[in-house]
């Protein structure tokens, strides 16, 4: 392996090449608002104004360092969130199975595949039962394939080679082994790749929103600086400041921060779902998980624990206890009190074998996990206790044939030589099982099964269900060929019951939801007894409440009547439901106006994950084919880890809501203060430079930790927000209106008091105008709290990054007051004793007039 590795290199396709620092620094350059600021540059300069030139000039180049600085974290945030995601395969190494990286697979590998894998390498089959393969990204056909072992003559077109499995497909049905033949960039995968030109950059609706709306922005702006700029000239404003304050205040009123901004949001909201178990695999999820209001969940994995263990099993002599917990090998079979030797109970044994034989799981070395599905894995551990161990049996019975499990008929079976003839070990649904039998081992040897006997046996399953348990039934039977049909006339053996205790942590989680508007269903093939008991534990339904919709009771959309559309709507445990079923319920309730999030494992969850609004995969026990078809992977399969994937979702975008309310709300204030002042023949409050320094100080660093923040601890018990609501509703715009018209009344007192009643120069009245409008915006911050929060202790107050971003701008206007040449740049001069009190007192008017209208707001939404 480690010789061909290096000859071949790792398997996987050519990368796309990351965004260089270079590309990142010119994009910083090619915005409208580095044009109207070298357009400011260039008439400083033509007007002999050769300080404020190039002062602008390192506007432009401080400007593009903090956007190259934003955008580099942001796309350097997605490139390593886009690399958690990594897909394992089996391989059969040193005559085991082992689970590897697929980068490790290297040509000559032995891949062992069944339903759901994704195929990780270009494959030539030597063995294939009831093997089917979706091709339809190869091939464009999406009827699966069917495939065999068989050799091809001549040149055959892809589409038609049977005995080979590609890279990037998927297994749909069967199992198989194969050995790779071609890897990475050698496969057919890794030809159409190296032709095809890097991938677009994903854009999230919510992306595209914030661009609209910063477009948009531009307009309304340049038409209100080209307006201010009239009035003042009119009104007898020098004709150069008055353009080039025009220009200012179009490049403080545009946004252009928003997108990088609300990328960083999306990347620390996604890597802190990562951190928490929840791998994000498409950005646009993440704003519809904050509006999800329904969750369908599956049970096994989900809201349990996937540890099964053979507890019970039911022989046709009694039921009989197994001891042990977990992967423990060590146990005792119990009949009535008393310890059973498996030698004296040959039903017993030929049922624990039959689970033994039936399976492709492997048990590793004491202290290592398992390879394969739980309910396999249980039924191995449960054939060790007594004695039964799978190589030792394999070497006894050699497997000749495999009828791999088809969700259809709900069963398995393998073909074992024995003596001359085959014994045929077949596990499966009670029910499928029962059918398929035409006998009953009894102590007394085979009997014929009688309905009476089906229906006896069909009562014992529910009994089991009712406590809790996962039931699988197992039969026999002794044939003399390998072709001849699994699922007939079989003998009957018994059933095994397996417990799975319900996650601790799913009850709280349920809690959580009810409280947060979102209602958890539960979906599952399972029993109706079984889910109903589970479905009681976690608290999903009361203890009372025995409703459970049976999969055959949901009918086609156009069939159901108000009154049972209105139940399937309200039910909260589906049991026995088909994959068509699933998709069914998912439109039923989308056309109730919900957001979906469905959970899934299989194959067959792959189109209903791609329905939901929000696909959830299984990371641990899911299928890489229903992985590929998510938005989201859990990486430990818990329903917690959902309900905190749409907590953070939530935040997110609430983080984004408030720095866009933020920074307009600001800039509304700078257009505002300029505006009325112009109008009324007033001075300019605040200076050309000046507003581009507060553009970048007040704007950037408080707007980038609102977005970063951590979010209200009370989010999850509001109500999910409409997904068509805006990110600014009619609400947020009167917001934005009423925050920029208090910050400039507090700016044009402090400008009317310093000249008129203080006295004050107009040099000194402007640097308190301007210091009152720098310092507004920042205390601003505290009024985008969530009305519902506390005044002392909230998302913005315990927000660190805020407090770290306000000491750092508050040094910066200091600096730009008592650095001489600083001061000189920005036209700026100490404020005095006077000065600094009116400013302070008049910047904290906005926030306490705000903080005072919580109140009223919080009393208005109700």
């Amino acid at each position: 392996v480690d010789k061909r590795l290096k000859e071949y290199g790792p398997n996987r396709l050519r990368e796309a090449k990351s965004k260089s620092v270079l590309l990142i620094i010119i994009d910083q350059f090619k915005s409208l608002m580095v044009l109207l600021l070298a357009a400011a540059s260039c008439l400083s300069f033509i007007f002999g104004d050769w300080v404020e030139g190039i002062a602008i000039l390192a506007v432009i180049i401080i400007n593009a360092g903090i956007g190259f600085f934003m955008e580099i974290k942001a796309v350097r945030s997605m490139e390593a969130l886009q690399k958690l995601g990594s897909v394992n395969s089996k391989v059969l190494r040193n005559s085991e199975v082992q689970e590897i990286s697929a980068e490790e697979i290297v040509p000559g590998d032995i891949l062992v595949l069944e339903g759901g894998d994704i195929v990780t390498a270009d494959l030539r089959l030597f063995e294939a039962s009831k093997l089917q393969a979706d091709e339809s990204s190869l091939t464009g056909e999406s009827v699966p394939v069917s495939k065999d072992v068989e050799a091809l003559e001549g040149e055959v077109p892809l589409a038609e080679r049977k005995n080979m499995l590609y890279k990037g497909t998927a297994i749909t049905r069967g199992s198989g082994k194969g050995i790779a033949v071609t890897t990475g960039m050698e496969t057919e995968l890794g030809e159409i790749s190296s032709l095809v030109e890097e991938a677009e950059e994903e854009r999230t609706p919510l992306e595209k929103r914030l661009d609209k709306l910063s477009h948009r922005l531009i307009w309304i702006t340049l038409g209100i600086a080209v307006v201010i700029a009239v009035a003042g000239i009119l009104s007898g404003k020098e004709m150069f400041l008055m353009i080039e304050t025009a220009i200012a205040l179009a490049v403080a009123a545009i946004p252009e921060g928003l997108p990088i901004v609300a990328t960083i949001a999306l990347a620390r909201g996604m890597w802190r779902m990562s951190k928490r178990n929840a791998l994000i695999r498409r950005l646009s999820a993440v704003e519809t998980l904050g509006a999800t209001n329904v969750i369908f969940t599956d049970k096994t994995g989900t809201l349990t624990e996937n540890r099964l263990t053979v507890t019970q099993i039911k022989l046709d002599s009694g039921q009989i206890n197994v001891s042990g917990e977990g992967l423990e090998t060590s146990g005792d079979f119990n009949l009535n009190g008393n310890s059973i030797n498996l030698e004296d109970n040959q039903i017993l044994k030929e049922l624990l074998e039959t689970g033994v034989l039936c399976n492709n799981a492997s048990l590793k070395e004491e202290g290592e996990k398992p390879v394969g599905e739980p309910l396999e894995v249980a039924l191995l551990i449960a054939g060790a206790k007594g004695g039964i161990y799978h190589d030792d049996l394999i070497e006894e019975l050699p497997e000749e044939n495999e009828v791999a499990f088809d969700s259809d008929v709900k069963m398995m079976a393998t073909f074992h030589k024995n003596n001359g003839k085959f014994r045929v070990a077949v596990k499966g649904a009670p029910e499928s099982i029962l059918e398929a039998c035409s006998s009953i081992r009894t102590e007394d040897g085979k009997t014929e099964i009688q309905d009476q006997d089906r229906e006896q046996w069909v009562n014992k399953n529910n009994e089991m269900a009712e406590d809790g348990l996962r039931i699988i039934a197992l039969a026999a039977k002794e044939t003399d060929s390998v072709e001849d049909e699994p699922y007939e006339n079989l003998t009957f053996l018994g059933l095994a019951g397996m417990l799975d205790p319900p996650r601790k942590d799913v009850q709280s989680a349920i809690e959580q939801c009810h409280s947060a508007g979102i209602r958890a269903v539960m979906v599952t093939g399972d029993h109706p007894a079984t889910a109903r008991n589970v479905g009681r534990a976690v608290g999903l339904i009361k203890e009372d409440d025995d409703e459970a919709i049976h999969g055959s009771d949901i009918k086609e959309q156009e069939e159901l009547s108000e009154d049972e559309k209105s139940k399937l709507l309200k039910s909260s445990i589906f049991a026995r439901v088909s994959p068509k079923q699933k998709l069914d319920l998912i439109n039923a309730h989308q056309e109730n106006n919900s957001v979906v999030a469905m959970t899934g494992d299989g194959v067959n969850d792959a189109p209903a994950l791609k329905k939901a609004d929000i696909g959830v995969a299984m990371g641990q026990r899911g299928t890489q084919v229903a992985q590929e078809a998510a938005d989201m992977v859990l990486t430990d399969d818990a329903f917690s880890t959902i309900v905190s994937a749409v907590e953070q979702g939530r935040i997110i975008f609430n983080n984004i809501r408030k720095f866009v309310l933020y920074l307009l709300s600001c800039n509304v204030s700078e257009i505002m203060a300029v505006s009325i002042a112009s109008l009324i023949n007033a001075p300019l409050p605040i200076l050309p430079l000046q507003i581009l320094f507060l553009n970048l100080v007040t704007d950037v660093f408080p707007a980038l930790a609102l977005g970063v923040g951590k979010g209200d601890k009370n989010i999850m018990s509001q109500k999910p927000r409409d997904p068509k609501e805006s990110i600014l509703t009619r609400n947020h715009w009167i917001a934005i209106a009423g925050y920029g018209f208090l910050i400039t009344i507090s700016v044009l007192v402090s400008l009317f008091v310093s000249l008129n009643w203080l006295n004050m120069g107009k040099e000194q009245a402007v640097t308190i105008s301007f210091l009152t409008l720098a310092f507004a915006q920042l205390w601003h911050v505290f009024n985008m709290r969530d009305t519902t929060s506390g005044f002392f202790r909230n998302d913005i107050t315990q927000n660190p990054f805020i407090w770290g971003a306000l000491a750092l701008c508050c040094l910066l206007l200091l600096a730009a007051v008592y650095i001489p040449g600083f001061a000189q740049i920005l036209k700026v001069v100490d404020p005095g004793i006077k000065g600094w009190l009116l400013l302070l007192s008049m910047s904290f008017l906005p926030w306490m007039l705000g903080q005072l209208s919580k109140p009223l707001l919080a009393h208005w939404q109700k």
